[in-house]
């Protein structure tokens, strides 16, 4: 299966993470969802919501773990239910579910991501299937410290249950480069919060290359894959360096590194570039 299809899987929301132990206290059956999502704001805010199917019997729901507030529960026509939240002591809550012969509806809110030089980022954990939506315009995401281009799409969903590290820029910076090839012109973006210094395409060695003035931060690349011919090497100074990638429509490709030190990123294309004759912008 070529990496195409395997994103195409990937941004349509069936991404699959190792479950994680999730003690619980447990009273009654567990309770069976209809839909389990996190809705994330473009400023960190987050707001969740639980469908719960009907039960004759009392069933526990799991919440996901931090501070709740603004809690609701309701029955599908919006009557509120008296209910409230247990806690077993190990920063795990729940709520306990009444017999109902309609859906229960459970709302609240997180704290907001945290915010660091740019980057909100927070980490969630549940036992069951969950969907992550994000506001309109957010695109670019970090899932497990891969990039994700949402491009259109809603969100991301975690099969199985599990963990999930989200992160995403407050205020994306995008920098666009122009790569001249004889009479092909091609733009190379950048987004990171580093200062991009000293930009240079290599037509011989099939390379591009910048300095970075800072450390530990995201350094996306995105360029058509006609400009260098993949695979790839990514090196920091004359040591390589991991990057992930995968390819977006039209042949776009995006990398994604995190340096650890400043120093010289150099991108380099180890096939021999296809014919641009058969490139059509």
């Amino acid at each position: 299966m070529n990496q195409k299809i395997i994103f195409a899987i990937i941004i349509f929301g069936l991404i699959t993470v190792i479950p994680t132990v999730y003690g619980q206290l447990t009273l009654g059956v567990e309770a069976k969802q209809e839909l389990t999502e996190i809705k994330i704001g473009h400023n960190g805010e987050i707001n969740v919501k639980h469908v719960v199917k009907p039960t004759s019997m009392q069933a526990t729901l799991p919440l996901f773990v931090g501070e709740i507030s603004n809690l609701i529960i309701t029955n599908e026509i919006g009557e509120e239910v008296n209910s409230g939240i247990a806690d077993d002591g190990r920063g795990n809550q729940s709520i306990l579910v009444m017999p109902s012969e309609q859906n229960t509806i459970v709302k609240y809110d997180l704290e907001k991501m945290e915010l660091n030089n740019n980057l909100f980022s927070k980490e969630f954990s549940y036992p069951q299937k969950f969907s992550v939506i994000f506001d309109d315009s957010i695109n670019l995401i970090f899932l497990n410290n891969n990039n994700l281009f949402l491009d259109g799409k809603k969100g991301i969903a975690v099969n199985g249950g599990g963990s999930a590290e989200i992160k995403f820029y407050l205020n994306e910076v995008k920098i666009i480069e122009e790569v001249v090839w004889e009479e092909n012109k091609f733009d190379v973006e950048i987004i990171t919060d580093y200062k991009i210094e000293e930009f240079n395409f290599d037509q011989e060695t099939k390379s591009i290359s910048f300095k970075i003035n800072n450390e530990g931060q995201f350094l996306t690349i995105i360029m058509s894959e006609e400009l260098l011919g993949g695979p790839y090497v990514t090196l920091l100074e004359d040591e390589q360096i991991l990057h992930s990638k995968y390819f977006r429509e039209n042949s776009i490709l995006s990398l994604n590194l995190k340096p650890e030190t400043p120093g010289k990123i150099t991108i380099i294309g180890t096939t021999v570039i296809p014919e641009f004759s058969m490139f059509i912008p």
